[in-house]
């Protein structure tokens, strides 16, 4: 007997333990969250940039090493 939506996504939740939406982690959005979610979003970008920081001295490296 096929389930409703909202049962679909009860069953999701249950299932997996989802306790918040996973997009609201993953982008800035115009909604005002908890402090808790905005300090994860904070760290999250910082480790993001950190990160695009890294490959771009690593790229600027195997340039020079290839120059």
């Amino acid at each position: 007997m096929p389930r409703s939506y909202e049962e679909e996504i009860g069953a999701f939740i249950r299932a997996k333990g989802v306790t918040r939406c996973p997009t609201a982690c993953a982008a800035p959005t115009n909604a005002s969250g908890d402090d808790a979610d905005r300090a994860a979003l904070r760290e999250r970008a910082a480790k993001m940039e950190a990160r695009r920081e890294e490959r771009a001295r690593l790229a600027l490296q195997r340039a020079i090493a290839v120059a």
